[in-house]
């Protein structure tokens, strides 16, 4: 539905996306995700037509639109600000794409219902902007932008503006929006618990490059770089060096005191040192030594309460520092505390090979 090729946009000396290639399949919910400044609202600009490329093209179901202003695409785009008309009623907000488009009232009026329905917003079809609230005037945005029935709908941080409990809730709504329009979603966040929740696949964007494209669970378990395991949720990036392979799995030194297993991959060839990334809740810690003979033994430095979890700071002897998060006083979780000792064990498909940023 949606192609970039090679595509790269430059403002004076800066380049904010640099030579970029992305495929958005048909009905996909796809997340731009990224920190402030990477280029991933230049990148949905390119797709809406509110900026043309460099270099490169853009292409909407197999046609080139590169050149193509924004009223001539298929595409609607929902704001982080909303920009209702102040002075317009919801229905007037709503329906104003289709009256621009000369469509019959009769038309417009049954489309509009429908809509209203969709977004729960019935009965509030004569109250204005300053009447609603945050989440019901960004339903009036999303409304007035799936009205015109487009074939791709570019969200642009649209709820970025919510309280973080309205937030949540809408994010489930979207989703479940776009389910049953069947609309492509072009999402742009740098909230990673707000792309994984609604995405069908991220690309992650980083100084106007693309690190990464898949799906939620790769992204999460799979990063390929430092900076998309430490964006996506925590990361413990680890230094490692190879000390031998046997067979199936590869023995790796992390400290002078700690070697791990990890399964002999062809990245591992001809090195010596790379970098290991290993999620905090991956990190499994009991008070008695284990059987496992790559246990090691650390002391909890700090202790921090984040409600559901305890965030752990470890340091082996050896002065192997890692971050560990386990469950808050749960029936079956062991408790861990500042000054005491603890047992670490990292699983061997709980490492990944990552590459510096």
């Amino acid at each position: 539905m949606v192609e970039l090729r090679n595509v790269t946009k430059r403002f004076g000396d800066f380049t904010a996306v640099d030579n970029i290639d992305l495929t958005i399949k048909e009905g996909e919910f796809l997340t731009l995700l990224g920190p402030s400044g990477c280029g991933k609202t230049t990148l949905l600009r390119m797709v809406s037509g509110f900026e043309i490329p460099t270099e490169g093209s853009v292409w909407l179901a197999g046609a080139d639109v590169t050149h193509l202003p924004p009223y001539r695409r298929d595409v609607n785009q929902v704001f982080q600000s909303y920009a209702l008309f102040p002075h317009l009623t919801v229905e007037g907000n709503i329906s104003f794409g289709l009256r621009m488009r000369k469509i019959s009232k009769a038309e417009i009026a049954d489309r509009v219902k429908r809509v209203t329905e969709l977004v729960s917003l019935s009965g509030m079809e004569s109250r204005k902007p300053h009447e609603l609230s945050g989440g019901q005037r960004q339903r009036v945005a999303l409304a007035r932008a799936i009205v015109c029935q487009p074939k791709v709908l570019l969200l642009d941080e649209p709820l970025s503006a919510l309280d973080a409990k309205l937030r949540g809730a809408m994010q489930i709504e979207l989703k479940r929006l776009q389910k049953k329009l069947g609309i492509t979603f072009v999402f742009v966040t740098h909230d990673q618990e707000e792309a994984l929740t609604m995405s069908d696949r991220i690309a992650v964007v980083n100084k106007g490059r693309i690190e990464q494209i898949g799906d939620c669970a790769e992204i999460y378990h799979a990063p390929r770089t430092s900076f998309v395991a430490n964006f996506i949720g925590e990361a413990n990036i680890l230094e490692a060096s190879v000390v031998a392979t046997e067979g199936d799995f590869t023995r790796l030194r992390l400290a002078p005191d700690v070697e791990v297993r990890i399964p002999t991959d062809p990245q591992l060839a001809n090195r010596h040192d790379l970098l290991i990334s290993i999620r905090p809740e991956k990190i499994h810690l009991q008070k008695t030594r284990p059987v496992d003979e790559s246990s090691f033994e650390a002391e909890v430095c700090e202790e921090v309460f984040k409600g559901a979890i305890d965030e752990l700071s470890l340091q082996s002897p050896g002065g192997l520092a890692l971050t560990a998060v386990v469950a808050n006083e749960s029936a079956t979780q062991e408790t861990f505390h500042k000054g005491e000792k603890v047992w670490c064990t990292l699983h061997p498909n709980d490492l990944v090979i990552v590459h510096g940023e």
